[in-house]
């Protein structure tokens, strides 16, 4: 997981880095029930391929989950997925009208729904506005990565 970023809550302003999207998630608990969880969503200009989600109320190794922004995009539009994060759009044809996201980490799993329509917003209108898709490559100093992958710090 990367550090912690400045968060802005109403989007990215002229010459700002981040923008933040607070959105209220409905938590499966067990037995068809849901408890309602504030999970705000972070894009960062510095981390140009991932966007943050965090569970504020928990301790940040377990509340906040960092993963590919296309996935993210992906997700809203067809289930995507394999791995930690998976995601699946609103089904009508079971009566779900909720973005789903599973989240599995090592102490467990959380299954979360979320409103699709400001998700889908944000990323369009504001993390697309900070660096738009296909471009985050060139924000990466691929130099300093290879060092770092080498060892070379």
């Amino acid at each position: 997981m990367s550090g912690r970023h400045p968060m802005h809550d109403q989007g990215p302003a002229a010459g700002a880095d981040s923008t933040v999207l607070p959105l209220e998630a409905q938590l499966y608990v067990g037995e068809g029930q849901f408890i309602d969880l504030p999970v705000p969503f972070r894009y960062c200009r510095d981390a140009p391929f991932a966007v943050v989600l965090e569970f504020p109320e928990a301790e940040e190794a377990v509340g906040t989950w960092e993963f590919s922004r296309d996935l993210l995009w992906e997700g809203l539009h067809k289930p995507a997925g394999l791995g930690d994060v998976r995601i699946w759009p609103p089904c009508q044809c079971h009566g779900r009208t909720l973005l789903r996201i599973m989240l599995i980490g090592p102490d467990g799993t959380a299954l979360l729904d979320l409103p699709l329509k400001p998700l889908r917003s944000w990323l369009r209108k504001e993390s697309y506005a900070l660096v738009p898709r296909g471009t985050e490559a060139e924000l990466i100093d691929w130099e300093a990565e290879s060092a770092h992958l080498a060892g070379d710090h």
